[in-house]
């Protein structure tokens, strides 16, 4: 199993109103997670913080333009958004962003996407929000177009929603055949059926039962489209909270998930000692995730990083 690190929240890494410390703290966080050994490095794509995580009001940086600065401090670690909605960006520009991003890293782009999701936001920043099923037709068109553009000399796409004509994206991302495809996403009819026609990898959440039956699923389409079911890469996406104090991690999920029941509370969170962690990330596992993009407190990130690494990683990798 491989891990990457998903860093969600903006809010802990200033302090008295001095935005300028931003670019030293994410810089400091993601070198120790290359340095550890994190595979990714991960942020969200959103203009304003979503819900569970923080207040809209709450810092919020541009994803692209942040992984673009990043790529310029690392070395190997690879770089995304998990995942970019594809309503916020014409294919075509995405496309062109992304490959931007592979050839200014040398090749280090994971390009996360999705249908997108948060309709508040959307309406928030006057950006149009189709209904669900045509969010995912269009999903299926966008992929279509970022594939042809990194390969094409020049690409041509006719489809019902976008429509391109000799568009040139040059120079190619560095990887070949390109760099690697996410959709993020569990939708059982649609989004997993979309991950076995088009993806590299999937990205899901949930507890151990709903991963399993996720998969599964994601198999039946496979079978369905002639795919290896082997190919795609499966990855979770999951906030993990370590202490070996029971009392201080009842107290910190209560509070994230302010009644929530605690079956649910499960689709969202691991907690528990290292030993506990450790022992329920196996089960992951087993039941087939390959990749873990875990959040960690952000309160005192750099000490998770190390604690994580430490007590979990170094058990597995």
């Amino acid at each position: 199993m491989k891990f990457g690190l998903q860093h969600p929240n903006f809010s802990f890494d200033y302090k008295n109103g001095d935005t300028t410390q931003i670019v030293k703290s994410l810089k400091d966080l993601i070198l120790l997670a290359e340095k550890v050994g994190f595979d990714s490095f991960w942020v969200m794509d959103h203009f304003h913080q979503i819900k569970f995580v923080g207040n809209p009001d709450e810092p919020m940086l541009e994803s692209w333009t942040t992984i673009a600065s990043l790529a310029g401090v690392t070395t190997k670690i690879k770089l995304g958004t998990l995942v970019t909605g594809i309503v916020y960006r014409h294919p075509a520009i995405l496309a062109k962003i992304g490959a931007t991003l592979d050839v200014l890293s040398k090749g280090r782009l994971f390009m996360g996407i999705g249908a997108a999701w948060n309709q508040e936001e959307s309406f928030a920043y006057g950006i149009p929000f189709p209904p669900t099923k045509e969010r995912l037709l269009r999903l299926e068109e966008v992929i279509q177009i970022i594939l042809k553009m990194w390969a094409k000399s020049t690409a041509t796409f006719n489809g019902k929603f976008y429509q391109i004509r000799d568009a040139y994206c040059n120079p190619k991302p560095v990887q070949k055949p390109h760099p690697p495809i996410m959709i993020g996403g569990g939708g059982e009819r649609n989004t997993l059926r979309i991950v076995a026609k088009y993806a590299d990898a999937c990205n899901l959440f949930g507890s151990i039962e709903t991963i399993e039956r996720k998969l599964n699923v994601l198999k039946e389409h496979c079978n369905n489209v002639g795919r290896d079911y082997h190919s795609i890469l499966k990855t979770k996406l999951g906030i993990v909270l370590i202490d070996n104090d029971r009392d201080i991690l009842n107290k910190k999920v209560s509070e994230m998930f302010k009644g929530m029941p605690e079956e649910q509370v499960k689709e969202f969170v691991i907690f528990g000692t290292p030993e506990e962690v450790l022992r329920e990330i196996e089960l992951f596992e087993n039941v087939g995730i390959e990749y873990f993009i875990v959040n960690l407190d952000p309160s005192s990130e750099y000490a998770q990083v190390e604690l994580f690494t430490d007590t979990i990683m170094k058990k597995i990798l």
